[in-house]
């Protein structure tokens, strides 16, 4: 199995259903893209992934910093 979004083979499972079996939580170790396997085929097949989402190594290493979520308010 490949990353949908840029081809990556390595790939780490992140949860699993509670049932057995019935679905898993990927996620790609290059482009941290994840996703559900019961999703539709244009989120979890390369070929079925609109071209214009698809990333390369170069595209991830030019993508600029992701900001940093602030911390929650409690009140």
């Amino acid at each position: 199995m490949i990353c949908p979004r840029c081809a990556h083979d390595t790939l780490d499972t992140v949860t699993t259903s509670p049932v057995p079996g019935l679905w898993d939580v990927l996620q790609c170790v290059r482009c941290l893209y994840m996703w559900r396997t019961t999703e539709p085929d244009r989120r979890t097949r390369r070929a079925a992934y609109p071209v214009e989402f698809r990333m390369t190594q170069a595209d991830i290493d030019a993508a600029p910093e992701v900001p940093v979520v602030p911390p929650l308010i409690v009140r």
